[in-house]
């Protein structure tokens, strides 16, 4: 664990990674906790990406490929939504942090599941936004389901919320994810930002009450031929086991009674500050 000295910003003690893209190998974690237990793990690996940096990344590996077929690729337009008039994902990233009144990041470092054999789907994909100074300024959720529907919780980082520990931002939930939690949840997010390792653990509450506990913990592998071989072998099926895990936890949860909540219109794609509904974003002054 990092140790901070008195006159430390703890902004600054975990800075971006130096490479142009990372593998992290770990296990995510699904627990539901409240009005019974429900509980299940498997493993995956996420990519982190320096989106000023794709050309560098995309010669990493003769595996790995950017915007381009392979067997691990990275697609921008996996995470651009189809109406996005920006021409990359580092300028639609931009452009969000632009409307929440913040300076442009001078580093935008992406951790997401890759495409394996062509396929992916992204429950949470997680922007880390730097300052010049390596200080983390703010990280933006990017929440998806199952129909096709994207939401992106922009939060800027801000004094309090940073400590050795990592990263503690929270948000109420407007977008429909699971069908058994509804709207109005309150989002606890527990952030260890990518170094050596990464860490993030999502806790949902509704009135102060636990309901469900989400957790992925990696260990940083580089991305080489030799990585990517031997993690693709382990895990064939990865992106494709995300998508039916999805579906067939939420059949069991049916099963054992769990309270059905019907979706509605979605909200607009991104909020700026908290709040029950998304909200307009607002300029800083001065």
């Amino acid at each position: 664990m990092t140790t901070l000295h008195a006159e430390s910003n703890p902004r600054e003690s975990f800075p971006p990674v130096a490479e142009a893209a990372r593998l992290y190998p770990g296990q995510v974690m699904h627990a539901r906790l409240n009005p019974f237990g429900h509980r299940f793990t498997y493993r995956v690996f996420s990519l982190l990406i320096d989106l000023d940096r794709l050309d560098d990344a995309d010669r990493l590996s003769a595996a790995f490929s950017v915007n381009r077929a392979n067997l691990v690729a990275f697609h921008e337009m996996d995470h651009l939504p189809g109406e996005t008039p920006q021409a990359s994902l580092r300028a639609a990233v931009d452009a969000l942090v632009a409307d929440a009144g913040l300076d442009r990041p001078a580093k935008v470092h992406l951790l997401a599941y890759p495409r394996i054999l062509g396929y992916v789907f992204n429950p949470l994909s997680v922007y880390y936004c730097y300052g010049a100074d390596g200080a983390l300024t703010a990280v933006i959720y990017a929440v998806r389901n199952t129909f096709g529907e994207r939401h992106s919780y922009v939060c800027p980082v801000e004094d309090g919320q940073m400590s050795a520990a990592g990263l503690r931002q929270e948000r109420t939930k407007i977008f429909y994810v699971s069908p058994f939690i509804d709207l109005g949840a309150r989002y606890h997010f527990r952030v260890l930002p990518p170094g050596d390792a990464v860490r993030l653990r999502i806790l949902e509450t509704e009135h102060g009450t636990p309901l469900l506990s989400a957790a992925f913990a990696g260990e940083a592998r580089p991305l080489t031929s030799a990585t990517l071989l031997a993690l693709v072998t382990r895990l064939p099926f990865m992106t494709l086991k995300v998508m039916a895990g999805i579906h067939l936890e939420a059949a069991k949860l049916w099963l054992k009674g769990a309270k059905f909540h019907t979706r509605g219109a979605p909200p607009q794609a991104v909020s700026y500050r908290d709040g029950d509904a998304p909200l307009a974003p607002v300029k800083q002054s001065g």
